[in-house]
């Protein structure tokens, strides 16, 4: 199932049939790095093959998606070109989120706050690895992206595991979600998932995509960061690829649920 999920995150969204079979990195040069000029003409036809656009897609690609991560990444000016990003939005190549309203009278953050994330996984991969390497890569010289990409490939795939277990939250509460989404505020503080009920319960989510499993102490420091931001859950959600340790594993319930990357299999296969 791990290997649907990392095959997801590179290409969620291309129109092609992926052999899960093979090496991540056989079906990446076969499918993308050959095919990059390809690419990159249907890409330049969406784009007009605008460099202000390629540069916020990149940033967005490349940062946590918060407005103004993705200028300072870009090094844009946000006055100038927010009107860019807004485009990016109407081509339908990313949308806009804002934090899940939790509280009445919920104050609203300002545009610079909100986020951007893609459509599609595939085109995150492209803006993220294969864009800001073009020099090499329509030369045929891999060996700079497959680096990088091994870098961090881990760290990329935190996002796409983290809306994957949003639309498992859903498939799971089923009827029983009034909304869902993240919260955070101007600050770095923010929960991954959080979901309200029809009955107005809460439910916040952590998600974990390391090789390491989830102990008890992380746990108590996600509850804090809930606290600090004034949420208070009913029911905590826990999803990791490492799995969970036995102090952790035996406080399961129905207020504490915990879920291992195996549970996605229905979301993607």
């Amino acid at each position: 199932m791990q290997t649907a999920v990392n095959y997801f995150a590179v290409f969620g969204g291309l129109d092609i049939k992926v052999d899960t079979t093979k090496p991540l990195g056989t079906l990446i040069t076969r499918h993308i790095l050959k095919e990059y000029d390809k690419i990159q003409k249907d890409i330049e036809n969406i784009t007009n093959n605008d460099s202000i656009y390629h540069k916020l897609l990149s940033g967005i690609a490349l940062g946590d998606g918060r407005v103004s991560t993705t200028f300072k990444r870009a090094d844009l000016e946000f006055d100038f070109d927010y009107n860019s990003m807004l485009d990016l939005e109407e081509m339908g190549l990313i949308k806009k989120i804002e934090p899940i309203v939790l509280f009445t009278g919920q104050e609203k953050l300002s545009e610079k706050n909100n986020k951007f994330i893609f459509t599609t996984a595939f085109l995150r991969f492209w803006f993220a690895f294969i864009s800001p390497l073009y020099r090499g890569i329509s030369k045929n010289s891999y060996d700079e992206f497959f680096e990088k990409f091994g870098n961090h490939q881990m760290q990329f795939m935190d996002l796409i595991f983290e809306q994957l277990c949003q639309e498992y939250i859903k498939e799971f509460y089923k009827d029983d979600i009034k909304s869902i989404g993240s919260f955070w505020n101007e600050s770095n503080d923010e929960i991954q998932i959080v979901a309200k009920t029809k009955d107005d319960k809460t439910i916040v989510t952590l998600c974990k995509y390391n090789n390491q499993k989830i102990k008890t102490k992380q746990l108590h420091s996600f509850l804090d960061s809930c606290e600090s931001l004034n949420v208070n859950p009913d029911i905590v959600v826990l999803f990791s690829k490492e799995g969970f340790s036995t102090e952790l594993k035996a406080q399961k319930s129905e207020q504490l649920r915990l879920f291992t990357v195996k549970s996605l299999k229905a979301l993607i296969l």
